[in-house]
């Protein structure tokens, strides 16, 4: 764990300062909202902020540069497989690390939207921004690998995040989408 927070200490230490950004940028995002008569405004803003501050620091992780060597690894549960034989903290940083990249993302994108209120399409936006920011490591040469196995895993914690906010998912309804 000391070696994680010396590689991310920077990193956990501006995303608690912004918090108080965060939250004025809420009100006021709020406010404009409910002055332009928009029907939910801090549910939007909300999850607007949330999605940005939530989701930030882990892109603003995975492309820093490291001193490792770049690859890329396309087959399916090859480097969960490897995993498995790993260290507990190993595993739990990486595992943990991959769940969460795009969990405010999955729990907050059916909270703001009603048009992406479904488990398939928070897969879809999480699995396409997963393998942007795969992409991205690869080439841009960070030193780091891009793996599929971390798109599923990525993809699998939005779910996850956004099964959890079910219960506050926007209307569908009320957007005029009726569900199926």
């Amino acid at each position: 764990m000391t070696r994680t927070w010396e590689l991310w200490g920077g990193v956990v230490t501006a995303s608690i300062l912004a918090l108080p950004l965060s939250a004025a940028v809420i009100v006021l995002l709020a406010r404009h909202r409910a002055r332009a008569g928009h029907p939910s405004p801090m549910r939007t803003a909300l999850a607007d902020v949330g999605i940005v501050a939530g989701t930030l620091p882990w892109v603003w992780m995975i492309l820093t540069p490291s001193p490792g060597r770049t690859g890329i690894s396309l087959v399916p549960f090859r480097d969960l497989a490897t995993l498995a034989g790993a260290p507990w903290e190993e595993v739990s940083v990486q595992v943990g690390g991959n769940l969460l990249v795009f969990a405010a993302l999955g729990a907050l994108l059916p909270v703001r939207s009603p048009r992406l209120a479904s488990a398939a399409r928070v897969a879809a936006v999480a699995a396409v921004a997963s393998v942007t920011v795969e992409a991205l490591q690869y080439g841009l040469r960070l030193g780091r690998f891009a793996s599929i196995d971390d798109v599923l895993v990525n993809t699998l914690g939005a779910v996850l995040a956004a099964l959890i906010t079910r219960r506050w998912w926007a209307p569908r309804i009320a957007a005029g989408i009726v569900p199926r």
